[in-house]
């Protein structure tokens, strides 16, 4: 089964993720966001959600990390949850 590591921050707004993507792109780090924005457990971590197997996360969030590419900061992402940022750090 195939395996990724990835990273997230989990907001309730497609605005609000599309700032924070902006932030991104300005330099702020990952983790600072996560830490403060992030509404998932996992938001404390840095967003880090560790290492999972293809079917583990919703449909819309494991066609991101598990097709598109590592190391890039993808979203909006929508799902029942909110809207996310997901990072990808590894794939396997």
């Amino acid at each position: 089964m195939a395996r990724a590591h990835a990273l997230h921050i989990l907001v309730k707004t497609k605005s609000e993720a599309e700032g924070l993507k902006k932030e991104l792109a300005n330099g702020a780090k990952f983790a600072d966001l996560a830490r403060k924005h992030s509404l998932c457990p996992s938001g404390k971590n840095g967003g880090d959600l560790g290492e999972f197997r293809r079917g583990e996360m919703v449909p819309a969030f494991d066609k991101v990390v598990f097709g598109q590419p590592t190391l890039e900061v993808h979203g909006p992402v929508k799902t029942a949850f909110g809207y996310h940022l997901i990072k990808t750090l590894s794939r396997g």
